[in-house]
């Protein structure tokens, strides 16, 4: 089987730090406001493109400028801008969905993917935007028997992008699902004025909702299901599966999640891709997996349509089924490099030796471990409580914008 590419979502530099330090092949992220998270993210600034390239130059990880929403003519100036300073910083491509979008991309000589909002669902499809583009998104409502045609038809009819490849085929391996026909809704717009289609989505489908008979005024509760809101897609049992369909890349989604989540979610698919390169896959590996991605936040899981199934799997609640959640106790103050010690300061909960502790920073990443030892306003304490200055053996910088947090059960209603 080939090896494939694993793509990260970076909503911010603790996010995009996370995703490189644990083994992302490349990593996707928005500028300013035309992209499909610019609410739902910090998103980055066009100051930061530099820095972005820089970082992911230095582990040989390229980068992707979501450029996908619904472009109108007032548009047309900032998304010239943005592809010119994305071409000067060196990103490797742009994601887009919009027409005009992947002419400018090609006036600049920027390589195009193409957005899943597009709807790719046949090879005809395919070979349209093969004028355009080098890799392609397809819809997400497509079974890996119909991924798996559609790829072998490019092997076999030789459909090769602008760049002289052959077309790569990228899919979605995990995170949120929309509803919608591949993101295309308009329930925001209807309700808020707020477009999902411009990046502004306020969830409506996440809601609880009753339905009501307007003939006779009965109203009916959904049976405690939120029928508009999907589980979270996940592949990692079946991966296999989806590395045999013959895709060149798989994505993660949640460029609005936090740093611990991209952190958790890459390493447990790093390591899936690596076994499938290695012989190694099993199912005592996927059941570990497993029960690491249910830490951090989800909806919980299922298969979206790639084994066949209807969509129907519908989450129990409005919020995240993590079985852990993160405490804050303090922020960074100082590191002494040649003692490799950290130092912080406790604002907020009690923390104690064995507790497992995760620290974040824009430079850090987001770096969890359990805590073995530790300094207590300079003596060795078993804890440390609010107002107190602790000191703990780190192999890394620590700086004042790092997070010093303490993971903790999470009780999540059946």
């Amino acid at each position: 089987m080939q090896k494939i590419e694993l793509m990260a979502p970076a909503g911010n530099f603790e996010s995009l730090q996370a995703a490189l330090d644990n083994g992302a092949d490349s990593v996707y992220f928005g500028v300013e406001q035309l992209n499909m998270r610019a609410r739902a993210s910090i998103n980055f600034t066009l100051d930061d493109l530099p820095e972005i390239s820089k970082r992911c130059v230095a582990k040989n990880v390229r980068t992707y400028l979501t450029l996908n929403t619904i472009i109108y003519d007032h548009d047309l100036s900032i998304v010239k801008t943005l592809v010119k300073k994305a071409k000067e910083a060196n990103i490797t491509a742009v994601i887009a969905m919009d027409q005009a979008v992947i002419a400018i991309a090609r006036e600049y000589n920027m390589e195009v993917h193409i957005s899943t909002q597009i709807n790719i669902t046949n090879i005809e499809t395919v070979k349209f935007y093969a004028m355009f583009a080098d890799t392609m998104v397809l819809s997400r409502e497509l079974s890996l028997r119909q991924v798996k045609h559609i790829t072998e038809l490019i092997e076999k009819e030789q459909i090769k992008g602008p760049s002289g490849r052959l077309v790569e085929i990228e899919i979605f391996g995990h995170g949120a699902l929309c509803m919608a026909v591949s993101g295309k809704c308009y329930m925001s717009l209807h309700a808020y004025n707020s477009s999902a289609n411009r990046g502004a989505c306020k969830q409506n489908c996440r809601k609880k909702y009753t339905v009501v008979d307007q003939e006779t005024g009965f109203e009916m509760e959904l049976d405690n299901e939120y029928i508009m809101s999907p589980k979270d897609l996940c592949t990692i049992d079946f991966l296999d599966q989806v590395v045999d369909a013959g895709i060149k890349v798989l994505k993660i989604e949640g460029r609005g999640r936090a740093p611990e989540y991209v952190a958790k979610v890459i390493r447990c698919y790093r390591e899936a891709i690596d076994s499938i390169e290695n012989s190694t896959y099993s199912k005592a590996q996927v059941i570990s997996w497993m029960q690491d991605l249910e830490k951090v936040y989800n909806r919980g899981f299922w298969s979206g349509y790639y084994l066949g199934q209807k969509l129907g799997e519908w989450s129990k609640g409005s919020g995240s089924h993590a079985t852990q959640k993160k405490v804050y106790i303090g922020k960074g103050v100082h590191y002494f490099p040649k003692a490799k010690i950290g130092e912080f300061k406790i604002e907020a909960y009690d923390i104690s030796i064995g507790d497992s502790i995760l620290i974040t920073g824009p430079t850090t990443g987001a770096k969890e471990f359990k805590l073995n030892e530790m300094l207590v306003n300079d003596e060795s304490l078993d804890k440390g409580k609010k107002g107190d200055s602790i000191t703990i053996p780190l192999d890394f910088r620590v700086r004042p914008s790092d997070k010093l947090y303490k993971i903790v059960e999470n009780k999540v209603e059946a």
